[in-house]
């Protein structure tokens, strides 16, 4: 179909800084299935499909569930996804006929596409949280109020669960215990769901966006104006300076980080360990931080916040920095880029993913609603 989506070999980098971008500074290292991706794809890539034209067809929905730095401790042996799935079907009686993701963002993004294309299944641009989101109650689907199990957990030495869960609270608690006892990770598949569902309980054109984002970025010139940097993504530009101060507690299951970035500062010099600028003459940004970005104070006044996507960049390359790579003395632009729509729809929805879902005592503070341009979206 005209309107659809062809992601290639030749696509994966752009791809992969499109999902760290919609990881909003989590959703783990795309990168780890950088080559994992580009083998997968082969010389014929994989199309993105539209949910709309699969009709009832099941769809399952694939991911990895927990800590993604644990894969360079348990490497994955490149099953975990497929003994999901058939465990899946072995319980569930449905062999799926597509997959999506379950989240569009970071490491989960490029595992959907190669899984997807090892399997020899379409791939459906879509996904359960259109960004990066920390737990199985924030997907959409739960949000929504469908079903979110049975689920299947596979993890790296073979040991396989099915969850049958009566909430979206209880698979969380469950998946999460289950993790932890078994490397730190595994594999996963969510009960099938007719594709004619997918289309009201999904965040619709995640992936596609993703490579936009990453064909945009590309385009940019080296060391390109901040300004032209947030307008080239389709955002808005918050500030730019110097991460002067970053505290880090343990204070929730993620854990929490406030990072202080001074405006104003010398941001000529080198990043990451090159010599840090003044004290800063401008505003004064602090981003509130779990495994994402969730909010940004300028001089005390909140200016933005989930479900938009705050992204710290490097200033010289634009290259997103994730919230638990960021230093005190890195040069950053910081921009924020609409979020996805699916949350916005209803102050229901809205509830579940703003800043005081998180403990930050603050109402979402969004950008204006998105053309289809400024949302990565086709005209």
């Amino acid at each position: 179909m005209s309107g659809r989506q062809r992601l290639g070999a030749a696509d994966v980098d752009a791809f992969i800084v499109g999902l760290t971008l919609l990881g909003s500074g989590g959703g783990g290292e795309a990168e780890a299935y950088r080559h994992t991706l580009r083998a997968a794809l082969g010389e014929g890539g994989i199309e993105l499909g539209d949910p709309a034209e699969f009709g009832d067809a099941p769809v399952v929905a694939i991911g990895m569930l927990g800590g993604t730095r644990m894969l360079t401790e348990k490497l994955p042996g490149g099953q975990e996804i497929h003994r999901a799935v058939a465990a899946l079907t072995r319980w569930t009686g449905v062999a799926p006929a597509a997959v999506m993701a379950l989240e569009a963002a970071g490491l989960n993004g490029t595992l959907a596409a190669a899984s997807a294309a090892q399997l020899g299944l379409p791939l459906l641009d879509a996904d359960l949280m259109g960004r990066a989101m920390p737990r199985m109650d924030h997907t959409s689907r739960a949000v929504a109020g469908g079903p979110v199990t049975p689920f299947a957990m596979s993890e790296p030495s073979g040991q396989t669960l099915l969850v049958d869960a009566a909430t979206p609270y209880g698979l969380e608690r469950i998946a999460r215990a289950f993790v932890a006892q078994s490397g730190g990770w595994a594999g996963t598949a969510m009960a099938p769901m007719p594709a004619s569902e997918v289309v009201t309980d999904a965040c619709l054109g995640s992936l596609g966006r993703a490579l936009r984002l990453g064909r945009a970025h590309r385009e940019l010139p080296s060391k390109s104006a901040p300004e032209r940097v947030a307008a080239a993504l389709g955002g808005q530009l918050l500030g730019v300076g110097r991460a002067a101060d970053i505290s880090r507690q343990p204070s929730t299951p993620f854990g929490r980080a406030s990072i202080t970035v001074l405006s104003g500062s010398d941001t000529g010099s080198d990043t990451r360990g090159g010599t840090r600028g003044g004290t800063g003459s401008g505003p004064v940004l602090r981003l509130e931080a779990e495994n994402e970005y969730l909010l940004v104070l300028r001089d005390g006044v909140p200016v933005a916040s989930c479900p938009d996507l705050i992204c710290a960049l490097d200033r010289r390359t634009a290259t997103p920095i994730a919230v638990d790579s960021l230093r005190p003395g890195d040069d950053l632009i910081v921009v924020v880029l609409p979020g996805p729509p699916w949350w916005r729809a209803s102050p229901e929805r809205l509830r579940h993913v703003d800043p005081r879902a998180f403990g930050l005592g603050c109402d979402a503070v969004l950008l204006p609603e998105p053309s289809g341009a400024a949302q990565g979206l086709p005209a």
